[in-house]
C-alpha cells in the first residue's frame, strides 16, 4: 500500500500576494510531485494568514466605498481564502504531474472544522487581521462586538479568536477521496471554523492555527506520516543564539520536555510541535518530518529535517 501523508505548507510556500501565490505554488508544485513521484498519497493542508488578512481588508474596504453592499464575516473570508489558495495549488500540482507523465486528480475540498463557543480564546482574541484603523473607526468595531488592538504608534487593528478545532465536518468525503487515491487538498488556513447550534453551522468570528488543524487531520486519516513544511530545514535548540544545534530525532517525550524548557517560539516552531504530539498521541506508529520545501527531498532520504517519533 501507498504510503499515507498529510503535507502542511506554510506561508513560504504560499507566498503573500495573488503574483507572490502564482509564482510560489509552482515551486511547491515541484516538490509535491516529488512526493508523489515516491509513491505517497497525498492530503495537503495550508497555511491562509496573509490571504485571509487581504480579502478582509478588501471587503472592508468595499464597504467604506458602497454603503449598499454589507462586509464579510470572517467565516466568509475564510472560505474565500480556501477556494482560490486551492485552485492555485490544485492547478499548478495538476500540470507539474501530468508533465512527468504522471495523470492524477487533485481535488479541493472546501473544509469546515467545528469549535467549542466557549473555547478560552474567544475570550482573548490575539490573531490580528486587516487594515490599520483610526481611533473612530475602532470605537465602531467595538461597538458592533469585535475585538480591536493598538499597534502604538500605527493604529488600531481588529483581532480575532484562534479556538482549538473540535471535528472536520467533511472529514468523511476527505477520507473517501484519499482512499481513492485523488490528491486532496483540505482544511486550508485551518478550516472555517463553524459553530454546531441544533444541527445548524453558524460560521464563528475566528480562525484556526493551520499546524493545530494539520495534526488533527493526520489524526483522523490514520496517516503514516505528517509532514509539516515550514521556513527552517529542521527544529533546532536555542534557535536564533550563538548555541543553536540541530535536532535530528525526537521522541515525544523529549519533544514535551524541550517544550516545557521553553525551547520552541510560541508563534513559529512550537505550533508545529504540539500538532506532532497531538498526531503521534492519536496514531503513535507514525512519524513527523519537520522541514524546509526545499530540503524535503533530502529530508526523505534521512540527511535533512527532523524525525519526530512516539
Amino acid at each position: 500500500m501507498k504510503k499515507r501523508v498529510v503535507v502542511s505548507l506554510g506561508h513560504q510556500a504560499l507566498g503573500y500576494t495573488t503574483l507572490e501565490q502564482r509564482d510560489a505554488v509552482r515551486i511547491t508544485a515541484k516538490a509535491l510531485a516529488d512526493l508523489v513521484e515516491a509513491d505517497y498519497q497525498l492530503t495537503i493542508t495550508h497555511s491562509n494568514g496573509p490571504q485571509v488578512s487581504m480579502i478582509h481588508k478588501a471587503m472592508t474596504e468595499l464597504r467604506r466605498v458602497y454603503i449598499d453592499y454589507t462586509p464579510a464575516p470572517m467565516c466568509v473570508c475564510s472560505a474565500m481564502s480556501q477556494g482560490y489558495v486551492g485552485y492555485d495549488i490544485q492547478n499548478s500540482l495538476r500540470a507539474e504531474l501530468l508533465s512527468r507523465g504522471i495523470s492524477k486528480t487533485v481535488s479541493t475540498v472546501l473544509t469546515q472544522v467545528t469549535v467549542d463557543p466557549y473555547d478560552e480564546a474567544f475570550y482573548e482574541p490575539t490573531k490580528i487581521i486587516g487594515r490599520y484603523m483610526s481611533k473612530d473607526d475602532a470605537e465602531t468595531e467595538i461597538k458592533k462586538g469585535n475585538y480591536v488592538i493598538e499597534e502604538p504608534g500605527k493604529g488600531f487593528r481588529r483581532a480575532v479568536a484562534a479556538p482549538k478545532p473540535i471535528d472536520i465536518v467533511e472529514i468523511e468525503a476527505i477520507r473517501l477521496l484519499a482512499d481513492a487515491g485523488q490528491v486532496v487538498i483540505a482544511c486550508g488556513g485551518g478550516g472555517i471554523p463553524v459553530i454546531e447550534q441544533n444541527h445548524v453551522l453558524k460560521g464563528a468570528s475566528a480562525v484556526i492555527e493551520k499546524d493545530s488543524i494539520a495534526g488533527k487531520l493526520a489524526g483522523d486519516l490514520k496517516a503514516d506520516q505528517l509532514i509539516i513544511l515550514t521556513s527552517v530545514p529542521c527544529v533546532y535548540k536555542n534557535f536564533g543564539s550563538g548555541r543553536q544545534e540541530e535536532i535530528r530525532c525526537l521522541t515525544v517525550p523529549e519533544a514535551i520536555a524541550c517544550r516545557e524548557e521553553k525551547q520552541f517560539g510560541e508563534g513559529s516552531m512550537l505550533p508545529k510541535i504540539e500538532a506532532a504530539i497531538a498526531y503521534l498521541n492519536v496514531c503513535p506508529q507514525g512519524s513527523v518530518l519537520i522541514t524546509s520545501l526545499d530540503c524535503v527531498k533530502e529530508a526523505l532520504k534521512g540527511k535533512a529535517g527532523t524525525i519526530i517519533r512516539s
